[in-house]
């Protein structure tokens, strides 16, 4: 084989096929490699933790993190920086030696429960033997990476909520037991099936998790309107999806003269009660992950990066760019959290007091906060404008935005929808359409903005509460269309969290996973009714037919 590298995990995998040379996403081959390396150790280590708890054993919540935080740190656009990788993977053998030592029955372990290094050059010739292309078979290859990358979608989700001090022992199990069996060759292709869907369950577990730790340490998202200019203070822009790390910097900021702005999928934190005490809390700036390159440069003052989605700097800002968390980018100052969990971002305000304000690039307000809370408090004025025809559909447009000049596609398709139809939303996909003046019906506005792609549960939940006001017996004989776009892998976990929840005839674009082998595609059409997109008048026509 002659590829550098193998990586599809994401929608802009090199010819829709697979980054072979060099990642689209930025990543290098050798990044690429050491990822596969990390994720080959962490399944050996959850081999190791599924043993122990079947013998009774109770595994820490550290381990448990810790294993979170090796997925999510090879999510598309997350960590750029090699040493991190080189750091964790050791780690991770270290953790994994001591507790097999525990295992009293080894018949279950896998291979990778028995690898381990001690050198960079083992791990070097190691990395290039365990990735994608390792299994032979192109649908066990498929649904075991269909299965992982679902998992790195439900470590995003368990990570925020571990910020936030909520865990869930069933789901960190899952997940480990879960990893384990993509190791597993006896396993058939329906078992791994089974499988998928099974993380689909624990998908839905990781969200509810999640939105219970952001309600519960902030309050429920509420209608609120947001400013997207600018002031004339010096400013600090955070992206990515921490809403932890956003408080203690908003904490930290007070009083300083310096204001704070979110960016990208931060932008649902103005929803939050908690946040709107801060009058230094001023607005959003700019758009979604892809164009930071350009809105980066512009805002003149320091930029948080709490998680995915980072892009490789431009050396015009990269020393104003700083990574937390699981992020990382080499070159780039990192803050880590003391032992109380407390991050000091003192560095970032002294740089922000001697920056230049954001330069102004657009002006006005949009408006979000429409959770599940939120819209069952207007369940009466929903049902009502349904009864009367007033709404004749809703299309769930969440997930993600891109590069791609496809994914155009999304803001024609929201300009032509009906008028009589209204847009349920969540991740940075919004931005396609957001800023569109789409006017509302009966004073509800057609764009409904739930919150982050963290915040997907609240539209499964609005469609089963939707069910039950209806009092249907079947989620998909609701007027709900879903025509969602995908990115990275958190879209993966919340596709499977809707198979799961039995919601049928998802559309995806702007192309199906590259990860799909033909067998695997052909199940999810058969019996789910998956799809991709067309064009934007033919599905107009499907969808409102």
């Amino acid at each position: 084989m002659d590829n550098k590298m193998f990586c599809y995990q994401c929608q802009e995998t090199a010819g829709c096929t697979g980054c072979t040379k060099f990642g689209v996403c930025g990543k290098s081959p050798e990044l690429a490699n050491i990822q596969d390396l990390l994720i080959y150790t962490t399944k050996g280590l959850s081999s190791v933790t599924t043993a122990l708890r079947a013998q009774g054993e109770e595994i820490s919540n550290i381990i448990d993190n810790f294993i979170v935080i090796n997925l999510f740190t090879t999510i598309t656009n997350a960590n750029f920086n090699d040493e991190i990788f080189y750091e964790r993977v050791f780690e991770t053998l270290r953790i994994k030696n001591e507790l097999l030592e525990k295992v009293q029955d080894k018949s279950s372990l896998n291979e990778a429960a028995y690898w381990t290094a001690t050198t960079r050059e083992e791990l070097d010739s190691k990395s290039t033997e365990v990735g994608v292309l390792a299994t032979e078979n192109e649908d066990i290859r498929s649904l075991r990476e269909l299965i992982t990358y679902g998992l790195k979608g439900l470590a995003a989700y368990m990570k925020h909520a571990n910020e936030l001090d909520y865990d869930n022992t069933e789901v960190n199990a899952f997940m480990q037991r879960a990893l384990a069996a993509t190791l597993d060759d006896s396993l058939t292709v329906d078992e791994l099936i089974a499988l998928t869907m099974e993380t689909g369950k624990f998908g839905v577990d990781g969200m509810a998790l999640l939105d219970s730790a952001n309600t519960g340490s902030y309050g429920n998202p509420e209608i609120t309107k947001v400013n997207i200019g600018v002031g004339n203070r010096p400013g600090i822009l955070v992206s990515g999806h921490d809403l932890r790390d956003l408080e203690q910097l908003l904490e930290q900021t007070e009083g300083t003269g310096v204001d704070v702005y979110t960016h990208s999928e931060m932008l649902p934190a103005h929803y939050y009660p908690a946040f709107k005490k801060y009058s230094h809390f001023v607005g959003n700036y700019g758009n979604a992950w892809w164009k930071q390159k350009e809105e980066f440069e512009s805002f003149n003052g320091p930029i948080l990066m709490t998680t995915n989605c980072v892009v490789p700097p431009k050396e015009s800002y990269k020393d104003r760019l700083f990574t937390t968390g699981a992020t990382g980018v080499a070159g780039c100052v990192h803050i880590e959290r003391d032992e109380n969990g407390h991050k000091d971002f003192s560095q970032i305000i002294e740089l922000a007091k001697t920056c230049q304000p954001p330069v102004e690039i657009e002006k006005g307000e949009i408006i979000g906060g429409f959770a599940h809370n939120q819209v069952f408090a207007l369940a009466d004025q929903v049902v009502d404008a349904v009864k009367s025809g007033a709404i004749k559909k809703f299309f769930v447009m969440a997930g993600c935005d891109g590069r791609q000049k496809s994914r155009n596609y999304y803001t024609e398709f929201a300009k032509a929808l009906p008028k009589d139809t209204v847009i349920l939303t969540a991740g940075c996909a919004k931005y396609k359409y957001n800023k569109l003046n789409l006017g509302d019906i009966n004073g509800i506005p057609r764009v409904l903005d739930a919150g982050q792609c963290n915040d997907s549960y609240s539209l499964a939940l609005i469609a089963l509460k939707l069910k039950e006001v209806f009092e249907l017996d079947d989620v998909n004989e609701l007027p709900i269309a879903y025509n969602i776009a995908w990115y990275e892998q958190k879209a993966v976990i919340v596709l499977l969290a809707l198979l799961y929840l039995g919601v049928k005839n998802i559309h995806l674009g702007p192309t199906l996973p590259a990860f799909l082998s033909p067998n695997v595609a052909k199940v999810l059409v058969d019996n789910f009714g998956i799809a991709g997109i067309g064009t934007v008048e033919d599905d107009i026509k499907f969808f409102t037919a």
